[in-house]
């Protein structure tokens, strides 16, 4: 197979001394207390995330499930340590909610406790929190006009000057519209912060039933724009995904500004620096292809070659030839070898006779020529229940990402990473002081002893209603130690700082940008 241009930079480390080690996951759902499904009518279509965070700050990962026409649940991790078996506990200190789409982890207050914004049909809900894995209702308390929308896509950044963050909220079909629901897709709202609160919101229009949403610096200029995907399927002609150029006014770009429109079914958006230029590519879910995006090392994106492995635009198993629907994509590491996987979460709407019925999701494995290959058979994960949340993250603590997926009308499902001969790796989460303590809009750069950067930014928002807020994770490979610098969001930047692989750290700004590096045992 002829390998494409944009492939050639990265063959040469990818091809020396990495690991490749065979896939596995086990069956972990019974660490579950309860069979949690995402459940619901039509206006439970879409929706359906997962959110991830350390709630109790031991350093394992809680999920806060969405629900639906049920309750959304809190697990509590109680994995008892490193590498030992799940196991979760319901969270019962926080308000029951139904109704609800998806979430997202943030520290709105800046007290160093994550908060959660709770997506919503109906009001929208700012669960502030109180340590331990307490929450409350703070939404009046914040300011945060809640509407009674229909809200499928979240992103947040902090601007300049601003102690809380700017909030921005994807809504779908207009419920109020009589003459809907084609083509009566709603706004979507911008909330800005005036002092200790948020002030009303700004709407974004048109919207075309946005379903993901990022603020992130696409450039590596400093500036965070914007970026909405939309479902085609709903604004039926006259729409695209969009890019929100921030201001003291909001502006959509066009065709003046060389924004290209697409107009795809969007679902979610998936962020990585695949082509090692520093700036972040894009996976895009949608009904059919899953379109890869590749920055040009300019300040444009150029469609990735088919070849690449990731349109996952049919069923990967059985005889249906009709079109996959994919929901949250999210890269991760999966077998530590230096290269980013992809899982994709695929589901049927509901019964649409356009799309495929039994579409199992997809975990592509990126192979030593950078193209990717489908490996969810031989992990065990190729299941085939209408998915749409999922996360990638490490449960249990021993450097290896686990897996959680939750279902349309199906039971969430859990997954332990058991891949065995996997390579080495880092963890590391950014922390300074003061407003946006957890570094969101920071740059991670790691360098391995190769030379070769690789570079992460800290976002919120993305997947589809699916947020998280762990980490970021690392596979280095064969690497003994790497240099570590960061990136902060003001421009600042740290010296390079030498640390150890196979540990967790907590990076700590000092002074103007310099680290202190503090190893979680």
């Amino acid at each position: 197979m002829r390998v494409a241009r944009w492939l050639l930079p990265v063959l040469a480390w990818v091809s020396s001394g990495a690991h490749a080690a065979d896939v596995r996951f086990e069956d972990a759902r019974a660490a579950l207390p309860v069979a949690h499904v995402y459940s619901g009518g039509w206006e439970h279509f879409v929706g359906g995330g997962l959110a991830t965070f350390d709630c109790n700050g031991d350093g394992f990962p809680e999920m806060y499930a969405a629900g639906g026409a049920g309750p959304a649940r809190l697990f509590v991790n109680r994995t008892a340590g490193r590498g030992e078996a799940l196991a979760f506990d319901l969270g019962t200190d926080l308000p029951e909610l139904t109704g609800v789409t998806g979430a997202y982890p943030l520290d709105v207050d800046n007290d160093g406790i994550l908060d959660l914004a709770v997506l919503r049909v109906g009001p929208n809900v700012l669960l502030r929190g109180e340590g331990d894995c307490r929450f409350s209702d703070a939404t009046s308390e914040f300011g945060f006009e809640a509407g009674d929308r229909w809200s499928t896509a979240f992103s947040a950044t902090w601007e300049t000057g601003n102690d809380l963050p700017t909030l921005a909220v994807g809504n779908y079909v207009d419920r109020t519209d009589p003459d809907g629901p084609f083509e009566a897709c709603d706004v979507n709202e911008l909330h800005r912060p005036d002092g200790a609160a948020f002030r009303a919101p700004e709407l974004l229009e048109p919207g075309f039933c946005a379903l993901s949403m990022l603020f992130s610096d696409w450039t590596r200029t400093g500036a965070r724009d914007l970026r909405v995907s939309n479902d085609r399927h709903y604004y039926v002609r006259g729409g695209s995904e969009q890019m929100w150029r921030m201001g003291d006014r909001p502006r959509l770009l066009g065709a003046e500004d060389g924004w290209e429109d697409i107009s795809i079914w969007g679902m979610g958006i998936a962020s990585r620096d695949l082509n090692d230029d520093g700036r972040p590519d894009l996976v895009l879910t949608s009904m059919a292809d899953q379109l890869t995006l590749l920055s040009d090392g300019r300040s444009g994106y150029r469609l990735a070659p088919y070849e690449i492995g990731t349109f996952a635009q049919r069923p990967h198993l059985g005889d249906d030839g009709r079109p996959s629907t994919g929901w949250t994509a999210q890269f991760g590491d999966v077998d530590n070898d230096g290269r980013d996987d992809l899982f994709i979460a695929k589901g049927n709407v509901d019964q649409m006779p356009t799309n495929a019925i039994n579409d199992p999701n997809n975990l592509l494995i990126r192979q030593a020529d950078g193209t990717f290959s489908e490996a969810s058979v031989e992990a065990g994960v190729a299941t085939t229940d209408r998915s749409r949340g999922a996360v990638l993250a490490d449960f249990d603590g021993d450097g290896r990402q686990d897996l959680a997926v939750v279902n349309r009308r199906a039971p969430m499902e859990l997954y332990r990473n058991v891949t065995e001969g996997t390579g080495a790796w880092l963890t590391i989460a950014p922390r300074q002081q003061g407003a946006n303590g957890y570094g969101v809009g920071s740059w991670l750069e790691v360098r391995l002893p190769d030379g070769r950067v690789a570079a992460r930014e800290v976002t919120v928002g993305g997947y589809h209603v699916s947020g998280r807020s762990v980490p970021e994770h690392f596979g280095l490979g064969d690497a003994a130690h790497v240099d570590l610098r960061v990136i902060w969001p003001d421009g600042a930047t740290s010296g390079w700082v030498t640390v150890p692989v196979n540990q967790s750290i907590q990076v700590w700004r000092r002074g103007d940008a310099e680290l202190d590096i503090d190893p979680q045992d």
